[in-house]
């Protein structure tokens, strides 16, 4: 299993927000830079880099933060946030990104979204199902929609998507545990696809039970920065699985 800490940017500084919230946000370092050669400084390999900004404002934003940590960094980025448009999305990768994540788009213009798939191919292209109740949440989790995430997985899954993130709203931020049970039965209904665990991971065991469940990644926020997981721990994590 891939162990992925996150990175959300607003006004071009760290900040984890809670269950999405914008007013419950909580800054943890003003140069994000820093903070992702801490993480390849310990063996990690990938990064979640969230635009919240380009989430609110529904187009990118935060460009000179993902050119900057691709740059200066081997960590493969999968950047999301604000990407609605062919110009969007191209300029993610111009600046670095290794993958993109959609999950607005993927609701609001499924065309759109599977003419990226199509342009970039689907190893390039996350499905983004931010879940409330069980049903797709959009626009930076400010907006419910009546959608079932199993449908909605279903639907991309005919269309060739294999990458999906999965972020349980209600636990993310909390890290009072992640959404185990939903994801053993997403997992048993789409055995071929690579999920990514999002939301509420607050310990090691924790990732040990995502992985024993045969999760593909693990994205942790929060308890990174409020020491919940040390660096340390997350290293020895990653070289007790090699």
């Amino acid at each position: 299993m891939n162990i992925i800490p996150a990175i959300d940017i607003i006004d071009g500084k760290c900040v984890r927000l809670t269950q999405g919230n914008y007013n419950q946000r909580k800054i943890y370092n003003e140069h994000p830079l820093e903070v992702a050669k801490q993480f390849e400084d310990h063996g990690i390999q990938y990064l979640h880099l969230v635009d919240l900004d380009g989430a609110r404002a529904n187009t990118i934003v935060n460009t000179k933060i993902l050119e900057q940590i691709a740059g200066n960094t081997n960590l493969k980025i999968d950047f999301g946030g604000g990407l609605k448009t062919d110009e969007a999305i191209r300029i993610a990768f111009e600046c670095g990104a290794h993958q993109v994540t959609g999950g607005s788009i993927a609701i609001k213009n499924k065309a759109l979204f599977l003419k990226w798939v199509g342009t970039y191919g689907n190893n390039k292209i996350i499905l983004g199902a931010d879940i409330r109740n069980e049903k797709i949440a959009v626009n930076g989790w400010t907006e419910d929609t009546a959608i079932n995430v199993f449908d909605f997985i279903a639907a991309y899954v005919k269309e060739g998507i294999q990458y999906i993130i999965c972020t349980d709203i209600s636990k993310d931020g909390l890290m009072k545990g992640s959404a185990t049970d939903l994801y053993q039965k997403i997992l048993k209904k789409f055995k071929d696809i690579k999920l990514i665990a999002s939301g509420g991971i607050a310990s090691i065991d924790e990732l040990k039970k995502l992985s024993n469940i045969g999760v593909y990644g693990a994205i942790i926020g929060k308890a990174i920065y409020e020491g919940k997981i040390t660096m340390n721990e997350l290293q020895l994590f990653l070289t007790e699985k090699q």
